[in-house]
């Protein structure tokens, strides 16, 4: 796992007004916690910021700060929601050695056999690593997988030096049935009693339009 390196800059004032000022400046806010220390609110630049979190559970080497270089990782990234940018990240320090626990993201590889189709349950699983050697994915191959095959975390090919963190009876992923042609055509008796009495509707304002006319 490689590091990538960051340069913060201390934050000296707060509230919205100054987050929306650190924001246009091409900064993104940030506070930087753990160990035992106090939380240091720092601002880091946008660009490096938003290529760096393309990578999951990327580790940041954050320089300029007073105490010297710091590792950390990303614990809550929040984004505009409509247009995506970066408003603010929460950084927790870590140490090189030290064990944690972060969702790593599950990766399907293969094509399961014909008839089937693939229900995924989990796209990420708690997994326990050392915290500069964090895996970038699990991977799960089902290439020729039966319909009927299940996958549970315990099932799991884990990365070396890794533990699972969660529930070893969580559902991963399975095979069922995929749907057939007369599946898709036969409406279910509900749905074909809402499509009557949504249809029931239209064609009386329909009438009641023809008679104003």
């Amino acid at each position: 796992m490689s590091e990538v390196r960051i340069a913060a800059e201390p934050r000296t004032e707060f509230g919205k007004g100054a987050a929306r000022r650190t924001r246009r400046a091409g900064r993104v806010p940030a506070v930087l916690y753990g160990h035992g220390t106090d939380p240091r609110h720092i601002s880091l630049p946008g660009h490096d910021l938003m290529l760096a979190l393309k990578t999951p559970n990327v580790l940041l080497r954050v320089e300029g700060l007073d105490n010297g270089i710091e590792l950390a990782l990303p614990k809550d990234v929040q984004r505009d929601p409509l247009k995506g940018f970066l408003e603010h990240v929460d950084l927790l320090l870590v140490r090189r050695g030290e064990k944690v626990t972060v969702e790593i993201p599950i990766q399907v590889n293969g094509t399961i056999a014909p008839g089937g189709m693939l229900d995924q349950q989990l796209v990420q699983i708690p997994l326990e690593a050392e915290a500069t050697q964090l895996p970038s994915a699990v991977e799960i191959d089902v290439e020729g997988m039966a319909i009927g095959t299940s996958v549970l975390a315990r099932d799991l090919k884990l990365p070396p030096d890794t533990t699972l963190a969660g529930d070893e009876e969580a559902l991963v992923l399975h095979v069922i049935p995929a749907p057939t042609a007369e599946d898709l055509e036969a409406a279910p008796p509900e749905a074909a009693e809402e499509g009557a009495a949504e249809a029931a509707p239209e064609e009386g304002a329909e009438g009641e339009q023809q008679a104003a006319e």
